[in-house]
């Protein structure tokens, strides 16, 4: 009786933590989330700045260079990337290469944990994709690239979503970046800590400078952007 009572336990707590993120993301269809990095420096007493910004005022130019630089087929797939997945996997140099589409991206900082090698980050790769499908299958591609811009991490000291960046960055909001100004923000990702695009570093730079020659051909179709 004692193991059954135990078992019983065991999956009523599986089913409540595989249930969590699918009671999570439909609430997130109307309300806007914090990441799991902004709850770990909450509870580590750093705090956070966010200044929460809907889509219509971003810069046309913000959402261009992600694209271009982090997910080229996001109006297309259905929150994973099947082609570029398997690239990756079949290539011996498969794990110095990335493979994260945003909708798994966005998986990350909401329900997962950030920054691990090895093991523990092919464990939270295989959980990302059930998670990334999820969202993808509830939220609309435009409601997910505003919960990205809300959400990422675009400074070295605590700013979370893109305004925060913009603001500290460039000192001016995030519906006035140029692509210029968006793909250095952009190509800090996935580390603001060791990057800053305030006084970006060559390598910034150049990265900067691939993204915003990209940027022209993102394909923005799946967003329904007014001109800003």
């Amino acid at each position: 009786m004692v193991m059954l009572r135990f078992l019983r336990r065991l999956v009523l707590a599986g089913l409540v933590l595989a249930l969590t993120p699918l009671v999570l993301t439909l609430v997130y269809t109307v309300v806007t989330p914090i990441s799991t990095r902004m709850v770990w420096r909450m509870v580590t007493l750093q705090g956070y700045e966010r200044t929460i910004v809907p889509l219509d005022q971003v810069a046309r130019a913000v959402p261009a260079v992600l694209i271009a630089s982090e997910d080229g087929q996001f109006c297309r797939h259905r929150g994973v990337d099947w082609r570029e997945l398997m690239a990756v996997i079949d290539d011996e140099d498969g794990p110095s290469r990335g493979a994260s589409t945003l909708p798994m991206q966005v998986a990350r900082n909401l329900f997962l944990w950030q920054g691990d090698t090895g093991p523990t980050a092919v464990l939270r790769k295989g959980l990302e994709i059930p998670l990334a499908l999820m969202i993808d299958l509830i939220w609309s591609k435009r409601r997910m690239m505003e919960i990205y811009l809300n959400v990422a991490e675009w400074g070295p000291t605590g700013q979370f979503g893109i305004e925060a960046g913009a603001q500290r960055a460039f000192g001016k909001p995030a519906a006035r970046l140029t692509t210029g100004e968006a793909a250095l923000l952009v190509s800090i990702l996935p580390n603001p800590i060791r990057r800053d695009a305030r006084a970006p570093g060559p390598g910034v730079r150049r990265k900067a400078a691939i993204i915003t020659r990209r940027a022209g051909a993102a394909d923005l179709s799946c967003l329904r952007l007014q001109d800003n």
